[in-house]
């Protein structure tokens, strides 16, 4: 009877020595822990590099006493993956993350349109009635779920009623921070570089090293300095395009067409009045406002002597005919412009 009962006692005794065990393995300072699995070193490599090597692992990767002996267990049975990725049901908790020490860029990106939910997006009955709906929806609107569209959305019909097919995506946004960030990007990290705040404008930065688009096929990230700009076409003319090579990111879902024409597809390339500007020049970063867009390049008034904020844009009235992208001077002014306004302009 003694011996059944060591025989009993000592395996449970094993199990409770574990929890403490897995926790200390894999909650060690700095993260170091972490890189005694062979699959966890190379993120963790990059991580030192980044600009978020002054976070501890455990401030962005929280875990439990379960969850450590699951990981344990898995480790010492051989069942490991080849590649880490972040599970689609783990991007909520992440994204708080982000949020508790990046408040007004969230606080921005939650006001705007690139916060919408797969409810505002997969059940637009004017966009399913017109558009099919395929697995390369999920290229923008869902980069990081699992499945494809026919576990996103039924029925794969444009006549609907159409319904998601899990409840909890309901208010999940299509968008996430990870959409357009990497957290382990190699760069510095975001200080001032003179006690004043001064900097010179050549040694500024224009994004911050985490800027990259998350393509779902690979399930990797892909730096912003990586992604090509297209070359635009009105007709056959080539248009200008500003040198911002943050557009690169914005031209992966706001693409045109294969013929590359302006205004095919998703695409918004300026043209006209507006030819040669970044998208960025009237799109706020993070919460895609462009109240003060007019402001920031022109005086009150244009050279026609108008308040350019009440002219007949798509600015002033989302209904108007005339796209703020791609408005000219002849859109209203079809006989050529007045003398007057041509002495201003001059």
């Amino acid at each position: 009877m003694k011996r059944l009962w060591i025989a009993s006692i000592v395996p449970a005794l094993a199990v409770v020595l574990l929890l403490p065990g897995a926790r200390l393995y894999y909650q060690s300072p700095s993260g170091t822990g972490c890189t005694r699995c062979h699959e966890i070193e190379p993120e963790y490599r990059a991580w030192h590099a980044s600009s978020h090597r002054g976070t501890q692992c455990g401030r962005c990767h929280e875990s439990s006493w379960l969850n450590d002996l699951q990981r344990l267990y898995s480790h010492v049975r051989g069942d490991v993956p080849e590649q880490v990725h972040l599970r689609s049901a783990d991007l909520a908790a992440m994204m708080e993350k982000c949020r508790s020490c990046h408040r007004q860029e969230f606080a921005d990106w939650q006001a705007g349109p690139h916060s919408a939910t797969y409810s505002r997006i997969f059940l637009d009955k004017k966009h399913n009635s017109k558009t099919p709906l395929m697995d390369d929806c999920l290229r923008c609107h869902g980069m990081h779920f699992e499945g494809g569209i026919r576990d996103v959305v039924a029925p794969q019909s444009m006549t609907g009623p159409w319904r998601l097919q899990r409840a909890e995506l309901q208010a999940r946004p299509t968008i996430p921070c990870l959409a357009c960030h990497q957290m382990h990007r190699q760069g510095g990290e975001l200080r001032k570089s003179s006690e004043d705040g001064k900097v010179a404008g050549p040694r500024q930065e224009i994004n911050r090293p985490s800027l990259a688009l998350y393509d779902r096929r690979s399930q990797a990230h892909v730096a912003v300095t990586n992604l090509a700009l297209p070359v635009m076409k009105e007709g056959e003319r080539r248009v200008k395009m500003s040198p911002d090579q943050r557009q690169a990111l914005c031209y992966q879902c706001h693409a045109p067409r294969a013929e590359a024409q302006v205004g095919s597809g998703d695409d918004r390339t300026g043209i006209g009045v507006h030819e040669g500007l970044s998208c960025l020049v009237c799109h706020q970063k993070h919460g895609q406002q462009t109240r003060a867009s007019c402001a920031t390049c022109h005086p009150r008034l244009s050279n026609c002597g108008l308040d350019v904020e009440k002219m007949d844009t798509t600015f002033a009235r989302p209904d108007s005919r005339h796209n703020i992208h791609w408005v000219k001077c002849q859109d209203c002014h079809p006989k050529g412009l007045p003398k007057k306004a041509m002495a201003r302009a001059e």
